[in-house]
């Protein structure tokens, strides 16, 4: 547009003056002052514009910005409703471009400048204000921020989760130096919450310390939610997720376990008991692959099977498993079936190494340890009579892109073989489970997810608010603690509230110093378990920073927050 007003001759009004008026409400929107209407005069004067310019380059300089509405409005509608930027170019909008793709818009620059500073609990706290897991985002979370660190052009991006991870061990050693959360007197209303996964629990967290009473069901016998028993605990030991639980607890948050919704109790009662209910049970159960001989016995699915180790009960994993899937939960399920003595462990994925969507390092850490990764082949059938004993497999090549852009595989004819196996643990997908909410009384999708409202997270029932993996899917814990803190702010206003959450004394932030001794330096690495010994327990396998490293590498960042 600015091109376009550049070369326009001024002959005519429409190309101009329209022009000029477009490139000026596209700059407002970049800038974070788009108002209501802005997009729908946005499309009429294109289309005004096209229909009466004199030459070629008016009647087409309105297609780029009508294309773009066309194909992508909700982008336009975020940078006016929600003032967000999701591709992390219009810089009015955003802090920095790593707080721009947290989920959890942690303030990330703030907390390096502080840890580089030697305030460690200050950093730890600025990170509580929007992550009530610092701990366990630290050791789990998939850092979308690092992807858009511009450290990264110059070298490797800030070693962001790492730090993250090191102030949280920090501040449980020095525990009294917390800054206490403040808490506001109560209000006299109560928000019943459905699941105490990691959504549920910062739902939770929030809303108590607006001052609501809160109160947490969850049918399983430990808090957590799928960290509790779907993350192995040599990637999240318990004792850290219980301790960050219990920071929850403190704040008035009260979980009731072993109670299960629609079972121990209805959702009537708990509707007529809350003034608000949150619905944040995650996806409890693992999708079927639907191939013969799926019901084998020998044949558990992941999250099942993870569950179970979990939970500590008994299972006999024999010499040879077989993983089917390409995520973090195929790479979990077969890390610790190395664990509990499996001689071979292979994992089958249908597409590329570099299309598998498990963490980079998940992958790095599972093929030292001896683990084999077979890409391009597909299982046909599972093969026993009673129990498994073999998976009849047949290989794939790469055949085109899909819509996502990932290269589409196609059968190869006549390269089925067979792989034997003792134990097959397919880890393809989960799906949600709410038998305690009648299905014509809220509105669900055709993937089983709720229905909910894009701003507030309501669902069609007035009152009931449904976030995390029961409204967007399976998806990462870092997501899921955002949809919780955007919950307890709709929560809040829903129930009379200005929708503010209360995060808190305000932090004083360094200001970055020119230092001569100062020297450019890699990302340093983090320090790990070597593979043969953390193999034969379940021991966590990240040691972390000492303070030293920890400093230096947030003295790395370059404050992208001070332009």
């Amino acid at each position: 547009m600015e091109f376009v007003q550049e070369e326009s001759c001024g002959q005519c009004v429409p190309c101009r003056i329209g022009v000029k008026r477009m490139l000026e409400i596209l700059e407002r929107i970049t800038q974070g002052q788009g108002r209501e209407g802005d997009i729908e005069l946005l499309e009429e004067l294109g289309i005004y514009i096209k229909e009466t310019a004199m030459c070629g380059l008016g009647q087409t300089a309105p297609n780029p910005v009508l294309s773009t509405i066309k194909y992508f409005r909700e982008e336009y509608e975020e940078h006016i409703k929600n003032k967000y930027c999701r591709a992390g170019v219009c810089s009015a909008l955003f802090l920095s471009p790593c707080e721009n793709a947290c989920p959890a818009n942690v303030n990330v620059p703030g907390y390096m400048a502080l840890v580089a500073a030697g305030r460690y609990l200050d950093a730890y706290n600025l990170i509580r204000q929007e992550n009530p897991f610092p701990a366990v985002c630290g050791r789990i979370c998939t850092h979308p921020c690092e992807s858009k660190c511009r450290r990264g052009q110059v070298d490797e991006a800030i070693a962001i989760k790492d730090i993250k991870r090191f102030v949280a061990d920090y501040a449980f050693k020095h525990e009294q130096g917390f800054t206490k959360d403040i808490v506001l007197p109560k209000n006299g209303k109560s928000v019943g919450i459905i699941g105490a996964g990691p959504s549920g629990l910062t739902c939770g967290y929030y809303l108590a310390r607006l001052g609501y009473e809160v109160e947490v069901y969850e049918a399983q016998p430990v808090a957590g939610g799928v960290l509790a028993f779907g993350i192995p605990e040599y990637r999240l030991p318990k004792d850290i997720l219980a301790h960050e639980i219990k920071l929850i607890q403190q704040v008035g948050v009260k979980i009731h376990l072993n109670t299960k919704v629609g079972k121990d109790i209805s959702f009537e009662e708990l509707r007529q008991k809350h003034d608000s209910i949150y619905i944040a049970t995650g996806t409890q159960l693992s999708n079927k692959i639907n191939i013969p001989g799926e019901d084998l016995e020998g044949v558990i699915h992941g999250l099942d099977f993870l569950r179970r180790v979990n939970l500590r009960h008994d299972i006999n994993v024999g010499k040879k498993v077989v993983v089917i899937g390409g995520g973090n939960t195929a790479i979990d399920a077969a890390r610790t079936a190395v664990r509990l003595g499996a001689e071979s462990v292979k994992i089958l994925y249908r597409r590329t190494l570099a299309d598998m969507p498990a963490d980079a390092r998940e992958i790095r850490d599972a093929r030292e340890e001896g683990i084999e990764i077979l890409t391009l082949v597909s299982p046909l059938r599972f093969l026993g009579n009673d129990k498994i004993r073999a998976v009849e497999c047949i290989r794939l090549e790469p055949n085109g892109f899909d819509t996502d852009g990932r290269k589409k595989p196609k059968i190869k004819e006549g390269s089925n073989f067979t792989i034997e196996a003792d134990l097959v643990i397919p880890a393809v997908s989960q799906s949600s489970d709410f038998p305690f909410v009648q299905m014509d009384e809220v509105e669900v999708t055709e993937w089983g997810t709720f229905v909910t409202d894009k701003d507030s997270l309501m669902t069609t029932m007035k009152g009931v608010f449904a976030g995390g993996d029961v409204a967007k899917g399976s998806d990462v814990v870092i997501t899921a603690i955002a949809d919780g803190k955007k919950a307890a702010a709709s929560i809040d206003l829903y129930l009379g509230g200005r929708g503010i959450l209360n995060k808190g004394e305000t932090i004083e932030i360094p200001t970055p110093k020119d230092e001569d001794e100062i020297m450019e330096h890699e990302r340093f690495p983090m320090r790990v378990v070597d593979p043969e010994t953390r193999k034969n327990n379940f021991c966590e396998v990240s040691l972390g920073y000492h303070k030293l490293n920890a400093m230096a590498e947030a003295m790395r960042c370059l404050r992208c927050d001070r332009r």
